[in-house]
This record gives structure tokens, C-alpha cells and sequence, in this order.
């Protein structure tokens, strides 16, 4: 539960930090003073809803790197080191992308892959993962992950959530302009009521925009899983890293990070997960074979 909520509460506080710049900034004021002027309107929301989403993006490795005190291999150290660099650029090459950086990371059994760009990624690994599972289900994770890099999913969910940001943005504003014309009848410019629909607009708008990301995300671990099996020629390794991982309690990560894992735990808000469950994973993959 405790992940579902940060996921949500990760997708809120985007929207609601910028909503409420813009408000300090007197953005809102500008837009509302005169009458609300929607193509301003929109340009601000794209602006605001694509530019927060791809900072983000471009600085994913950088902050999964600090939040989770990743260790990037530059210089492969012992045999297990450079098994894991060794197998990440066979499998990179064999997706035709660029070799990812590769790092370790202390925690429990997951992995992540974040980055802006195909051919300049991160693929990270937790140490209890590398410690709990054999080198073919280790393979098929990172197989997972690389398939996550070569889809472009980190760009695709960033495009999504711009999109649903942007719309967040947008009808807020419009509802709380309506509302503070018509309930609480303000007559010149804009009253306390367009503030205060604005935030709880903001709040009902990002829980939805939280579902449809968390839809694609769900979708797109049976991309990954798929993609992992016809990497390693035969679905079989991903299906048992799945069945290893099912019986684990999932490493928890950042909220910023929570829906880059390779597994995740879908609780009671099933909505609201990242990840599907591990049994419907691994029922898709015996369904390929």
C-alpha cells in the first residue's frame, strides 16, 4: 500500500508544486484578470505540463543514481562484475541500442533501467537481486530491462504524463474560473473560490492522470517481459526470475523510481499500481510458449 501511495502522491506533487509557482508567479492572475483567455491558457498548460515531464526525464539518471546510491561499473572488478557488464552490452547489442551505463545499487531483489536517451541509459541492479537469483534469471531481468530501453517506454510514459499534466493544467483553471464566476460570483478578476477549485481540481484530475499512467506502466511490464524472452531466444529464464521474485518481498524504491522496477507490489489499489501482479506476468509468457 505504502508504494501505491507514494506512486500517487509522486504524479500530485508534480502538478500541484507548478500549479502553485504559477499561482506565487501571478501567471493565474494574468490569465483570469481580463477574462479567461484560453489559447494563453493552453500555451501556459503545455508549457508547464511537457516542460515538467522532460526535465524530469533528462535528469532520471542523475536522480536515480542519488536516490538510490547507485554504483556505476566503470572499471568491472572480479569475475561476477564483469559477467554482468559482458552480459548487459550482449544484450544491448542484440536490441541494437547503445551500451547502457551499468550499476549496482544495496537493497532488495529489483532492478531499474532509466534514461532519456536509447543509447545512453541506465540499467541498475539491487545486490539482493544478484545475490538471490541464478545468472539465467539475473540474464532475463536484464533482458527486461533492456527491452524497457530499445521500446523507448522512459520517453513514451514521459509524453503521456506531459500530455496528462497539460490537461491537468488546462481544465483546473477553467473549472475553478467557472466556479468562481458562477457559485461564488466574483465579478472583477478572480476571487479566493478560483484558488481554491483550482487545488482541489488539480487533486481530483492527477488521481485520474495517475491511472492512465499506471495503466501504461502495467502495459508495458508485458512488453518488457516478452522482450526479455525473445532476447534470450525462449521465455523460460523470465519466467522463473518472475516465480523467484513472486515469493519476495519487492525492493522498494524512491517514489520517483517506483514504476522503473522490475517488479512492483500492486496492493489493494489496483488502479493505481505499476506493476501487474507476478502471476498474470507469468501467465502472458507461458501463453507465448
Amino acid at each position: 500500500m505504502r508504494r501505491i501511495l507514494l506512486f500517487i502522491a509522486t504524479n500530485l506533487a508534480v502538478v500541484l508544486l507548478l500549479g502553485v509557482v504559477a499561482s506565487l508567479l501571478g501567471v493565474d492572475r494574468i490569465l483570469t484578470e481580463n477574462g479567461l483567455n484560453l489559447e494563453n491558457l493552453l500555451w501556459f498548460s503545455l508549457i508547464l505540463g511537457f516542460g515538467g515531464a522532460f526535465v524530469s526525464l533528462l535528469i532520471s539518471k542523475q536522480v536515480a543514481l542519488w536516490t538510490t546510491g547507485a554504483h556505476v561499473i566503470k572499471n568491472p572488478e572480479g569475475a561476477h562484475e564483469r559477467w554482468l557488464v559482458d552480459t548487459v552490452r550482449r544484450l544491448a547489442d542484440k536490441a541494437n541500442i547503445g551500451m547502457p551505463d551499468v550499476a549496482v545499487y544495496q537493497g532488495e531483489p529489483n532492478a531499474f533501467a532509466t534514461g532519456a536517451f536509447k543509447n545512453s541509459a541506465l540499467v541498475a541492479v539491487s545486490s539482493g537481486l544478484l545475490e538471490s537469483m541464478s545468472r539465467d534469471e539475473i540474464e532475463a531481468v536484464l533482458g527486461h530491462e533492456i527491452t524497457h530501453v530499445a521500446n523507448g517506454d522512459m520517453v513514451t510514459l514521459t509524453l503521456i504524463q506531459g500530455v496528462l499534466n497539460t490537461f491537468v493544467f488546462f481544465l483546473s483553471r477553467v473549472v475553478g474560473f467557472i466556479v468562481d464566476k458562477v457559485v461564488f460570483r466574483t465579478e472583477r478578476g478572480v476571487g479566493p473560490g478560483f484558488y481554491i477549485t483550482v487545488f482541489a481540481s488539480q487533486i481530483l484530475f492527477g488521481i485520474l492522470a495517475s491511472m492512465i499512467v499506471a495503466y501504461f506502466s502495467r502495459w508495458r511490464e508485458f512488453r518488457a517481459d516478452a522482450g526479455s524472452g525473445r532476447l534470450l531466444g525462449t521465455p523460460q529464464p523470465m519466467i522463473a526470475a518472475l516465480t523467484r521474485l513472486g515469493g519476495m518481498q519487492p525492493g522498494a524504491l524512491p517514489p520517483s523510481m517506483a514504476a522503473s522496477g522490475v517488479n512492483g507490489s500492486p496492493g489493494w489499489g489496483a488502479l493505481f499500481a505499476s506493476h501487474p501482479p507476478i502471476q498474470a506476468r507469468i501467465a502472458a509468457l507461458q501463453n507465448r510458449t
